[in-house]
């Protein structure tokens, strides 16, 4: 709908002899704002401030029930590799990196699958196939936690046992590859590669979808100079879209990253409950700060229960710093930016 546009400056027999004298006066042109426009206005900011709310609730709830254990414990709770809340000795010395691996595991395997699948989606394919390609992978997005976690249990684990031996067996001069002791088919059953695997299934579609919406808004005009100057499809990719989709690419993975931190049902199912830092990643051990509190809720008395909130505040917080830190790289790059074909 077209508005009409208003003009703060008002006519004066003044303003010719500015105008001969070269002087120029700022024009200021103003939309004006129908009804719905102020409503609909209201209605967006309304939505803003209730997000910002929420999240404020959030966490002020989880420093008013976790604060104090961490006021109490201090810094030793990023160090403690226990969790024994009735004795004062618990902390995410050893949560936080097997959460760490487990979400580096699950990017490394979803990012190259989700971008192959951009660009195919974005550049490549047929309008035919297309549409229900996308429909597809929004799909993915939609399926819930638990369904992944039970196709890795029931599915996943016993078909990749072989495969992880003999990875284990091949590669086991790696420190990250080796397993100690027997190898056993229950040695690689419960190991946080399986759960990298897993979660990399929820990032595919998020780093997938993003970054096609991202690769698609790419400027015509720059894609038809490329192929004016004799690039091919690749090399229009490679010299146009990539270049404007890399701030978007990377915000989708760091918000996958984020993601993949906070998963809690799926990595409870398959991982093996420890505390230690798992960096050997087809052995059975690991443990995330969300599987922990999924796990633990219910058993926990108060003091074990502000304990799993202390938890669940640091996670919240680096939630937050990631995925604020990934809104600032797309605001900050081309492709966050609108521009005119």
């Amino acid at each position: 709908m077209a508005h009409e546009l208003t003009s703060t400056r008002e006519y004066d027999p003044r303003h010719r002899d500015e105008q001969a004298t070269g002087a120029e006066e700022r024009l200021v042109i103003a939309p004006a704002y129908s009804t719905g426009d102020v409503i609909f206005r209201a209605v967006l900011r309304g939505g803003g401030l209730a997000v910002l709310t929420v999240t404020g609730l959030i966490a002020f709830f989880l420093v008013m029930r976790g604060g104090g254990v961490l006021a109490k414990v201090g810094w030793r709770f990023l160090t403690t590799r226990e969790w024994i809340p009735s004795s004062g000795r618990f902390g995410i010395g050893a949560l936080l990196p097997d959460g760490t691996i487990i979400a580096v595991i699950s990017l490394v395997i979803a990012v190259p699958v989700a971008l192959a699948a951009a660009l195919f989606m974005s550049e490549v394919a047929p309008a035919w196939l297309r549409r229900p390609l996308i429909s597809l992978v929004d799909l993915m997005a939609a399926i819930p936690s638990i369904i992944y976690g039970l196709w890795g249990v029931f599915f996943l684990q016993p078909r990749a046992i072989g495969t992880i031996r003999w990875m284990s067996e091949h590669l086991g001069f790696v420190p990250i590859f080796e397993v100690r002791g027997e190898h056993t088919p229950s040695s690689f059953t419960t190991s946080t590669f399986l759960a990298g695997v897993v979660v990399s299934l929820m990032l595919i579609p998020i780093i997938a979808s993003i970054s096609r919406q991202v690769f698609s808004q790419a400027p015509q005009s720059e894609r038809e100079a490329a192929y004016a100057l004799g690039s091919t499809r690749w090399g229009m990719i490679r010299a146009v879209v990539l270049p404007y989709g890399r701030g978007g690419v990377i915000g989708a993975v760091m918000l996958a990253f984020g993601r993949a931190m906070g998963e809690t049902i799926a990595i409870a199912l398959i991982i093996s409950p420890t505390f230690e830092i798992a960096y050997r990643i087809f052995e059975n051990s690991g443990m995330s700060i969300a599987a922990l509190i999924a796990l633990r809720y219910q058993e926990s008395t108060p003091q074990m229960l502000s304990s799993l909130m202390a938890a669940g505040l640091a996670l919240f917080a680096i939630t937050i710093a990631v995925n604020t830190l990934g809104s600032i790289i797309i605001s900050r790059s081309r492709s966050g930016l609108q521009t005119a074909d």
